[in-house]
């Protein structure tokens, strides 16, 4: 996983903000104009606009404008490098609790 760290990261940084995570949720539905995205947020469009290229810039949506309408959709593959890391990490923890509870069974059972 090593070879995507900073693919992760850069990842990581896009879904610390809670707006940028509605963005990712709302996309999740299906592709969705900026107008569309915005319009629950209490921020200007400029601001708004912000979120849109840092998740543009880390691949988790592409934007193709149309006329006057920017539209969003979301690129799953790459919450499936998230998934991936996420998935090592349950393993990794699953297997180390597994190992500590045969050492605790092992000193209960041990005189």
């Amino acid at each position: 996983m090593s070879q995507h760290a900073d693919t992760l990261d850069e990842i990581f940084v896009a879904l610390s903000d809670p707006t940028r995570r509605q963005v990712v949720r709302h996309l999740g539905r299906g592709p969705a104009s900026v107008g569309e995205l915005a319009r629950p947020h209490p921020i200007t469009l400029p601001s708004f606009m912000k979120h849109v290229r840092t998740l543009e810039s880390c691949g988790l949506i592409q934007t193709e404008k149309s006329g006057r309408v920017r539209m969003c959709t979301l690129d799953r593959s790459r919450l499936a490098v998230v998934d991936d890391w996420l998935s090592d990490q349950r393993r990794l923890w699953a297997d180390r609790t597994d190992r500590l509870e045969d050492l605790v069974t092992h000193l209960e059972e041990t005189p």
